[in-house]
């Protein structure tokens, strides 16, 4: 059963405006799968996997491109990076849109090809594992920002999420959504494929098993400030080495790193980034909660709940195209902390997330420290926790039910 992607949207809309469109991000995801339920009756597939297709688009590029000279759909491009050229010649000599449309799953070498050969011709597009609207069936697709106008329009298309905890440890890949798959096996091939194929590719780790133990260690601190000299000691690697290993998980979907709000009036902000992942599902198998009921009394589950909700977050403004997160959180040296600071037109809007069903006035009072900065306005605030309805907690600041991002 195809499950519809909010990303459809975009990508029928970027197709009418750019020659080509590469569809990018981690594997397993749905990358293919959404790009043949769209263009397949318009655009010939071509994967990269069929080692005819490979070796022929790697000797002779553009006798390969007189195979497809109408258009077509490219599968795993990242594969044949000398493709790009051949492409860009051939969609300079017409005016015609969405002509080819392309993925890959390794973001290091196809935007450094990309930026060289197709700059001004190609929409990039991301895209990552299932969102819980998607799962649900909701179609709502405005980016999660907790304005008035906004939570009034989230409230018509709410859906009660239920076996929530199941959801947070199932994960987002979409092969999961069939029952009779077994979690566990499939996370298990997913890292060992993640590093044969995709991390190989890009850098060279030596030992896969001191890889899989820097992914875990990772992991377990999702959630929390990136501190690289304990990954370092923990796993026995250079702090080098744990740097150039993060820009990896980065660059392949599987981590986002939330940078900290900054203002010259703020000087006693802590500069160190935040790290997620994006799958809490492959985050639980890494780290050990083999079952929800485990995972939800664990010694770890605040942490897990909140890289739900950021990752979740997340999906809402990349599923409707945005590339450019205005994303950030706050944490000084006195302690005070804000979970998720949203900029958007000279605003700030402050959100703090708490595994709690007795949400109070206490959880937000580092919201006030914002008022400080005299050049930002600060809007409606949100406190997404457990709660089964929504409340005002002060005349600015809603208590949020997860079903609202």
């Amino acid at each position: 059963m195809y499950i519809h992607r909010h990303i459809e949207v975009v990508l029928k809309n970027v197709s009418k405006h750019f020659k080509t469109v590469l569809l990018t991000g981690p594997r397993q995801i749905g990358k293919t799968t959404v790009m043949k339920h769209l263009f397949e009756n318009t655009h010939p597939y071509v994967t990269f996997d069929d080692y005819n297709q490979l070796n022929l688009a790697k000797e002779d590029p553009m006798l390969f491109m007189q195979n497809y000279q109408k258009n077509a759909i490219f599968d795993e491009i990242q594969y044949v990076p000398s493709l790009f050229p051949a492409i860009k010649y051939v969609v300079d000599q017409k005016e015609e849109y969405g002509k080819y449309l392309m993925t890959g799953s390794q973001a290091f070498e196809l935007m450094r090809n990309v930026s060289e050969s197709l700059a001004g011709r190609i929409a990039i597009v991301e895209l990552y594992g299932l969102s819980l609207r998607e799962k649900m069936g909701i179609l709502f697709y405005t980016p999660f920002i907790p304005t008035k106008s906004y939570i009034d329009e989230r409230t018509e298309a709410i859906k009660k999420y239920d076996d929530l905890w199941y959801q947070i440890h199932r994960g987002s890949l979409p092969i999961l959504e069939k029952k009779d798959f077994d979690w566990e096996q499939i996370y298990s091939s997913y890292l060992k494929t993640y590093i044969e194929r995709d991390v190989r590719s890009l850098v060279n780790i030596g030992d896969e098993v001191t890889f899989s133990k820097f992914v875990i260690a990772v992991a377990a601190r999702s959630g929390e400030l990136i501190n690289y000299n304990s990954i370092s000691n923990d796993i026995g690697i250079s702090l080098n080495t744990v740097k150039k290993w993060i820009s990896v998980l980065k660059a392949s979907g599987l981590i986002y790193i939330l940078e900290p709000y900054h203002h010259n009036i703020l000087t006693r902000i802590v500069k160190t980034p935040k790290v997620y992942f994006l799958d809490t599902g492959f985050l639980s198998y890494l780290t050990r909660w083999m079952t929800p009921e485990v995972l939800r009394n664990g010694a770890k589950a605040g942490h897990v709940f909140e890289t739900f909700v950021i990752s979740e977050i997340i999906k809402s403004y990349t599923n409707a195209g945005k590339t450019q997160l205005p994303l950030y959180f706050y944490r000084d040296k006195d302690g005070k902390e804000i979970d998720l600071i949203i900029e958007e037109n000279g605003t700030l809007y402050p959100v703090e997330i708490k595994m709690t069903a007795s949400p109070s006035k206490e959880m937000i009072k580092a919201f006030s420290v914002l008022d400080k900065i005299p050049s930002m306005k600060v809007g409606t605030g949100a406190l997404i926790c457990l709660i089964e309805k929504k409340m005002l907690l002060t005349e600015d600041v809603y208590a949020l039910p997860i079903e609202y991002i």
